[in-house]
């Protein structure tokens, strides 16, 4: 049953969008752990909470009721004209071999980041043909229905108030999202898609490579991880994409990144806060009198003993700090382990 005619005459008026007949329910509640010390407990989720995902379905197996952060959707057959909307989920569908027809893109980004046209060379036709559904903060809704999809990913941190309008197009999945929470979602999206055991595979071997980085780094030496954008100069916690997976591996980090939230401003008096032995920066900008350009010509930012040591190493921002997905996690995991093997 097509939704997208349903979804155009709900557009019409917000009363009935609030109260649209989808046959998604509420979700359960679920809480995700977070910590600031980067030795013992899991600063994320490391599977999908109690009450999500659609448990005693099996891989492939269509219909399915998945339980997600927006209620309980049911999916009638495995889809096959998907939109995707948030940060990470379209790296997570290309990872499991599925091709979305419509993308929504983050800001200051590209509809197809590189690093996603580099590692999936195989997709570049279908990729070609993307769709463009808008910013995912704020996506174009008429897009998304015109393209009849049979199933949407989203997530909760950016599209729950979307989220009755989606449903009316077509079933809707939301995972949680913030990059923190990156293994949880990825089971979440792969169960939608009814892959869970492949992706449940490519997070135990993830793990394990995490695990064999860990015992090769000397014990003690810390790794920092610092974002520049147009107007923002960040370090990154323990409970953040790239901290979770410096946790997996037990990498150290200094005592100004143990924090319990995703990321803390700094100022150039400050820039102390960014030091470690090795310190791995992204940035939106890099350009002449770019944030980044600013910092990092400071002599505070010159004088600090990661750059003294030439233990500073410039990164793909796309992976490391926009794009919390299972290939992205990967190439962190690659960086690191370039850097601090060699």
């Amino acid at each position: 049953m097509k939704r997208a005619p349903i979804f155009l005459s709900l557009l019409a008026t917000t009363a009935l969008l609030t109260a649209c007949g989808s046959s998604e329910t509420p979700a359960p509640s679920a809480s995700t752990p977070a910590t600031v010390d980067a030795l013992s407990e899991t600063p994320g989720p490391i599977g999908v909470p109690d009450g999500m995902g659609s448990p005693g379905v099996g891989d492939g197996e269509f219909p399915r009721t998945v339980g997600h952060f927006g209620g309980s959707t049911e999916i009638p057959a495995e889809p096959t004209r998907i939109v995707v909307i948030a940060t990470g989920q379209l790296d997570a569908a290309l990872t499991l071999g599925v091709v979305p027809t419509g993308v929504a893109y983050g800001d200051g980004a590209a509809l197809i980041p590189e690093y996603i046209a580099t590692e999936f060379p195989q997709y570049s036709d279908e990729m070609a043909g993307f769709v463009d559904v808008g910013n995912r903060q704020a996506p174009n809704l008429e897009a998304i229905a015109a393209l009849e999809p049979d199933l949407i990913l989203a997530n909760k941190a950016g599209s729950e108030e979307n989220y009755g309008t989606l449903s009316a197009i077509a079933p809707t999945v939301l995972t949680e999202g913030t990059g923190v929470n990156w293994k949880q979602d990825f089971l979440l999206l792969a169960d939608a898609l009814g892959k869970t055991e492949q992706a449940q595979t490519f997070l135990d071997d993830f793990t394990t490579r995490a695990s064999q980085l860990g015992s090769q780094v000397e014990p003690g030496t810390t790794v920092s991880f610092v974002r520049f954008t147009a107007d923002r100069a960040r370090v990154f916690g323990v409970p953040s994409f790239a901290g979770f997976i410096a946790w997996d591996a037990k990498l150290a980090r200094p005592e100004s990144q143990q924090f319990d939230k995703t990321s803390q401003d700094f100022s150039e008096e400050e820039i102390q806060l960014a030091n470690a032995d090795w310190v791995f920066v992204g940035s939106q900008d890099a350009g002449p009198n770019s944030r980044a350009e600013t910092y990092t010509s400071n002599p505070l930012w010159t004088g600090m003993s990661a750059a003294t040591e030439n233990h500073i190493v410039t990164v793909d921002d796309d992976p490391w700090y926009l794009n919390a997905g299972p290939t992205a996690a990967t190439l962190v995991l690659d960086g690191l382990t370039e850097t601090l093997t060699r």
